[in-house]
């Protein structure tokens, strides 16, 4: 059987057609969409295009436009223009056009005019007359001025060494009006794209300053590779003016451009006025508003002197005089003295003398302060380092005002003589900090900033529109492989789930969000976040529309035949009901009625002459109709007389119930009545009173043999009612009355009310339609949406039966809307009215970790964890309750709820057995409670007394002597045990040492430790007779003392001999070595000639002769060196020796050899993903330096890249290589003789079943 044809619709309304036009011109195209919100996309080439300074896109409501500026030849190619699944191709030709004569037109080249002599280097050169020639315009748009081509027009480009394709340049502009800087930059030898800062002076970054009066603009034209950076400053003020700058990065490459703007006044013939520089910055309506603007009176009186005498001669004084000038004045003549002198930056100025003060001042603490700022990369470490003026002076460092404490390795602090260092090692995001260093009361101040390369997404999604039931896949390119990507739907993370309904890949750089069997509920916003940037796409689901391949035909049949009627639809799981003239036909032993996926058919058995009729099939919730009629063909032989009364024949008559004929609102009613008489009887149609005839318009009556045909086109609600045929003819008459009930979809219901609230749903009643029109309603469909946005979603696709619903899988804290629709036999109807707005919440769950903490007889101490799952509702606090055991009475343990996660309840009976229990409160109620898991018995346990050592002090404490001693030692015991504290089985002394005890610690505090403080202190707690002991041994180290008996026990031509003894006093720990220096005699100046040294005696070479040399020995310790050297205590005299030794003259032999490669690389091609190596051989004597380039770059410290050498054979392994890796690759072999190179190509493709898939 032949399927109907689909017919395709087009989107558009209008199309746009192919157009022609002239060089430099400006072309529009124009479509027109069938609906307002469908997104439109336009193509050049088969490539997308975006808005850019060549093409301009716009839409208002249903009309969509692109504008193709500046035309040039290259524009004549193919264009196309996309909605949903329409897309219509159009062109776009070139027309020659006459060369007209250029106009004569001088604008002076900025490049050429130079400054006078006599004019300071510091002063700007004066702007041109064309680059103020339009202030509302683009300052730099790359555009000749009208009236002369392009080939006559002045080069006033700048020369292009960096990355810029073309500068800013400087501009002039009047106060009030619009200026815009554009920058750009060829991104086709870029891996990524370049960044772009914009700055105003040195240091203020504009992009914080974007607004009113400030707007920064980017775009990328696909085509010419181009990225475009537009600074657009509206509604200049005077303050405006200064310097600018502009720079753009990329990777390892970097470039910068400075330009100027000047800000006018309007010009007026008579110059400027002095009494704009009183004028207030303030916009306020006050009078003494805002502040005195010298700068902007110093701008425009030396704008006015460029733009009004061209080559003023500038006569200022050294800057030197003027600065001293300043600094001797007072702050009120600042203004003055800057307006005389010719200071235009005054903030500049206040900065630098404020600088030259501070210079003045010297810190008595520091002899050297921390730089102002430091920055490191993320995982590395970096040091910071100060010089005290007091080597013994109590350093304290600071992170964020909080102080440092040793933990681990992650700090680490050094003394070295004066010298303080702070080490900070594997940084992170949370030590970008403040960090202070504190000598008493002064301090110096740095900022570390950590820095972490943003994940910048290079390839953005793309919004998706899919059929239902399909996949649907959003895919984007990240600038690191293996970069972690997190993919939300409307705001809410998505995961992986047991029913795989989300699935995550991950190839390279490449990341993959697929979404298996798409549903109406899967619409909406999906993002893709990296920690450098994000992607929004949206996802379209559409439902395929019911269509009828194959409808129900007219049939004609004989007594005792087969009647069948037959149609297909599109969906096989839509039902259907048969009606005959109105009334729904029951299946029995003639009837049968079967569905079959997409066909339906009526099939009626011996077939009589009441079967004839109107056969109607009408789909389940679609709203339309397939009619078809069943002629009954009967052939008789009947031996009438001439006169016979007429006769009307019907099965229906009358007004009741089952005889009424039902219609749908819209349909067609046919009303087939037969009749017989002879002759021929004439027929009139009444409903009440009322003749209906053909004039009626939608009525139509037609007569027939043996049948009277009453048709109404479009049924309508006022055509209900009963209707008569009466039939005459001179034999008699006969009428019959008709019931005609016009049926149609249901009323809206009222607005639905929402009863409750869930974590995930609520509880929704509404009250039925008010009219039913005609058939009774068999059930509701529901729809939700959130709040803020317009999309509807179905909750239910069979009609629900009852009037109360829980609606669930909503998400917490998202306000929802929901409306109802009435659905009866014949359709649905229109929606009702919103909810109220809800959101749906639910209490917490029961907090974690109940248990008892302490226990008296009278008192307990309860402590708990949170809730693992608070929700979105706002945790208000807990509530404690308790009851003796056996009984069901909660009593609350205080008033009020509670914010801490502890509690102790007081008051309770003795030796009573007690139960417990803890909620969480929100805003939708109390939590499942938490209870301790057996009844407690009100009573003071007894517990053994036992003391836990740190385990930092199960070692020997080490201080150095003046450093602070606290020790924290924990205990247990009940009731509270008594603490001793000894010292070498002695008491300690109350005046060097302080000991403080609690119920759970007992603290050990020396202010400031001295020698004697060395020793094994004992501590003891004790219970009655039960008691536990630790032992706790401090070490106080000091400097050691000098070194004994220096002296020099043997002079040999340019060596001597020392020995010398351990010192006394080693301070009290081991000498880890001796630093030994010599001096000349003569001079007196000591150097150092063995640091570290570990033994007691030393030769010390490379004296000079003719010197006289005397020697000392430091001892050093972990504290550091001796305070006192010991100093030797006779000289040792290096003698002139009259012998010189003459070498013999050997020939050295030269084995060096240039580098040179004895395999070459090879050119190779690879799969993408698969690890790819190159080797080749080189040899070279002394060894050569191997360094490897990737298109003339070099790839030493890339860490994609490995490099191996073994005997002179050299491999490079790429790992997981991408089409981007592919290039020319070469190996550089350099030594002191020469060097060598060898270079291949590598080509990346990608797997045969990747291209086939990408070009699906």
């Amino acid at each position: 059987m032949p399927e109907a044809t689909k017919k395709t619709v087009s989107a558009f309304t209008k199309k746009p057609n192919t157009q022609t036009a002239e060089i430099e011109a400006t072309v529009i195209f124009e479509a027109e969409t069938e609906k307002p919100d469908v997104k439109v996309r336009w193509q050049r080439d088969s490539k997308d295009i975006s808005s850019s300074y060549k093409y301009t896109i716009s839409a208002e409501g249903n009309m969509h436009s692109l504008t193709i500026n500046n035309v040039v030849q290259e524009d004549a190619v193919g264009y196309a223009v996309i909605a949903g699944v329409s897309k219509v191709k159009f062109e776009l030709k070139i027309k020659e056009s006459e060369v007209k004569e250029p106009q004569k037109a001088v604008s002076p080249d900025p490049a050429v005019v130079e400054p006078k002599p006599e004019e300071p280097k510091e002063t700007p050169s004066a702007p041109t007359e064309s680059s103020a020639a339009d202030t509302s315009g683009t300052a730099s748009d790359g555009v000749a001025p009208e009236g002369l081509p392009e080939s006559h027009q002045p080069d006033t480009r700048q020369d292009l060494t960096g990355l810029f394709t073309e500068r800013p340049q400087s501009g002039e502009v009047n106060v009030g009006e619009n200026i815009t800087f554009v920058a750009r930059v060829c991104g086709e030898s870029l891996l990524k794209k370049p960044t772009v800062k914009w700055f105003k002076g040195k240091w203020m970054d504009l992009a914080s300053k974007s607004g009113k009066h400030l707007q920064l603009k980017e775009h990328y034209d696909r085509n010419t590779k181009v990225y475009t950076f537009e600074m657009h400053i509206i509604a200049a003020k005077a303050n405006f003016a200064g310097a600018y700058r502009c720079e753009v990065s990329s990777r390892d490459k970097f470039d910068s451009c400075n330009f100027d703007l000047a800000v006018h006044e309007a010009r007026t013939t008579d110059g400027f006025d002095i009494r704009t520089a009183f004028r207030r910055t303030s916009t306020d309506a006050g009078e003494d508003s805002g502040e005195l603007d010298f700068s902007a009176l110093l701008k425009k009186r030396d704008s006015f002197l460029k733009t009004g005498l061209r080559a003023v001669h500038v006569s200022t004084e050294p800057e030197v005089d003027a600065w001293e000038i300043l600094q001797k004045s007072s702050p009120s003549e600042y203004e003055k003295i800057a307006f005389q002198y010719g200071i235009t930056d005054l903030r500049g100025m206040l900065k630098r003398l404020k600088k030259m003060k501070k210079e003045k001042k010297k810190s008595a603490a520091f002899l050297r302060k921390l730089d102002p700022a430091y920055q490191v990369e993320k995982a590395h470490k970096i040091k910071l380092q100060i010089e005290v003026a007091n080597p013994d002076a109590e350093v304290k460092w600071l992170k964020n005002g909080q102080e440092i404490h040793l933990t681990g390795s992650k700090y680490i602090f050094e003394s070295v003589g004066n010298k303080r260092f702070l080490t900070i090692n594997n940084c992170a995001l949370a030590d970008d900090a403040a960090y202070t260093c504190m000598i008493g009361e002064e301090k110096t101040v740095t900022e570390l900033f950590v820095k972490e390369p943003p994940v910048l997404i290079v390839r953005n999604l793309e919004d998706q529109m899919v059929m239902k039931g399909e996949r649907a896949e959003f895919e984007c390119d990240v600038s690191e492989e293996g970069a972690q990507v997190k993919w939300e739907k409307d705001g809410v993370e998505l995961t992986r789930d047991e029913s795989f309904k989300y699935r995550f890949k991950k190839d390279g750089c490449k990341h993959v969000l697929i979404i298996n069997d798409v549903t109406k509920e899967d619409c909406g916003h999906y993002r893709v976040k990296t920690n450098g940037g994000q992607s929004l796409a949206e996802l379209m689901v559409q439902e395929k529309q019911l269509e009828v391949y194959q409808s129900i035909a007219d049939l004609t049949v004989k007594a005792k035949d087969q009647a069948v009627f037959k149609c297909e639809v599109s969906d096989e799981n839509v039902k259907g009901i048969w009606y005959k003239n109105g009334v729904e036909v029951k299946p029995d032993a003639r009837t049968h009625i079967t569905h079959i996926g997409r066909i339906h058919k009526l099939t009626i058995d011996d077939v009589k002459p009441e079967d004839e009729g109107d056969y109607t099939f009408v789909p389940e919730g679609y709203a339309f109709n397939l009619s078809a009629k069943l002629n009954f063909l009967e052939v008789k032989i009947d031996f009438v007389p001439r006169q016979d009364p007429p006769k009307i024949h019907l099965d229906c008559m009358g007004r009741t119930a089952e005889s009424t004929i039902l219609v749908v609102a819209g349909n067609k009613l046919r009303l087939d009545v037969p009749i017989t008489g002879d002759p021929a009887p004439t027929v009139v149609w009444t409903k009440g009173e009322k003749v209906l005839t053909d004039s009626d318009g939608r009525v139509h009556v037609e007569s027939t043999k043996g049948h009277c045909i009453f048709t109404i086109e479009g049924a309508e609600r006022q055509d209900e009612g009963v209707y008569s045929v009466i039939v005459r003819n001179p034999a008699g008459e006969d009428t019959a009355d008709i019931n005609v009930k016009v049926v149609d979809v249901p009323d809206p219901p009222e607005a639905p009310r929402i009863l409750s609230v869930g974590e995930d749903s609520c509880i929704v009643q509404w009250d039925p339609p008010l009219f039913d029109d005609g058939q009774p309603v068999i059930g509701y469909v529901l729809e939700r949406k959130k709040k803020k946005s317009y999309r509807w979603m179905r909750l239910n696709f069979d009609p629900y039966k009852e009037t109360t619903y829980e609606a669930k899988r909503m998400i917490e804290g998202v306000a929802y809307e929901m409306r109802i629709y009435a659905v009866n036999a014949i359709g649905m109807s229109r929606p009702s009215a919103a909810s109220q707005p809800f959101v749906p919440v639910a209490p917490t769950s029961e907090p974690t970790g109940l248990c008892v903490d302490d226990i008296s007889d009278t008192t307990i101490s309860l402590k708990w964890r949170a809730p693992e799952r608070i929700g979105s509702a706002e945790l208000e606090g807990y509530g404690v309750e308790y009851c003796k055991e056996g009984s069901d009475e909660w009593i609350p343990a205080f008033k009020g709820l509670t914010d801490r996660t502890s509690v102790i309840i007081r008051d309770l009976p003795t030796g009573e057995k007690m139960q417990f229990r803890v909620r969480a409160y929100n805003m939708a109620g109390p939590s499942p409670p938490a209870t301790l898991q057996q009844a407690v018995t009100i009573r003071e346990i007894m517990q053994r007394p036992k003391i836990w050592v740190p385990r930092n002090l199960h070692q020997t404490l080490i201080k150095k002597v003046g450093e602070t001693i606290n020790l924290v030692i924990p205990f247990q015991g009940k009731p509270r045990p008594q603490v001793t504290w000894t010292k070498n089985d002695e008491p300690l002394d109350p005046k060097q040492v302080s000991i403080r005890n609690s119920n759970t610690d007992t603290i050990l505090f020396i202010r400031r430790s001295e020698r004697k403080d060395s020793g094994n202190y004992d501590v003891q707690v004790q219970i009655e007779n039960v008691e536990d002991r630790a032992s706790v041994n401090i070490q106080i180290v000091d400097l050691p003392g000098p070194p004994q008996n220096l002296k020099a026990i043997d002079v040999w031509g340019f060596n001597v001999a020392l020995e010398w003894k351990p010192p006394k006093d080693n301070g009290n720990c081991d000498i880890t070595g001796y630093t030994i220096q010599k001096a000349d005699k003569k001079t007196m100046e000591w150097y150092t000639v063995f640091e570290q040294y570990r033994r007691t005696n030393c030769v010390v070479s490379d004296l000079i002769m003719g010197n006289e040399y005397v020697f000392r020995v430091y001892a050093m310790n972990m504290v550091g060196l001796s305070p006192e050297p010991c100093l030797s205590k006779d000289s040792a005299y290096i003698q002139k020796t009259g012998i010189v030794y003459k070498p013999p003259s050997y020939k050295e032999r030269d084995f060096s050899e240039v580098p040179k490669f004895t395999h070459p690389l090879m050119s190779r091609s690879v799969i993408a993903g698969y690890n790819a190596t190159l080797s080749c051989s080189v040899r070279g004597i002394p060894k050569p330096k191997i360094t490897w380039y990737k298109n003339k770059m070099d790839i030493t410290n890339e860490a994609k890249y490995r490099m191996f050498s073994n005997q002179g054979v050299l491999t490079l392994e790429i790992r997981k290589p991408c089409p981007f890796d592919g290039g020319v690759y070469m190996c550089k072999a350099i030594n002191s003789s020469g060097e060598d190179v060898v270079e291949c190509k590598l080509e990346v493709r990608h797997p045969q079943g990747t291209k086939e898939d990408s070009k699906k």
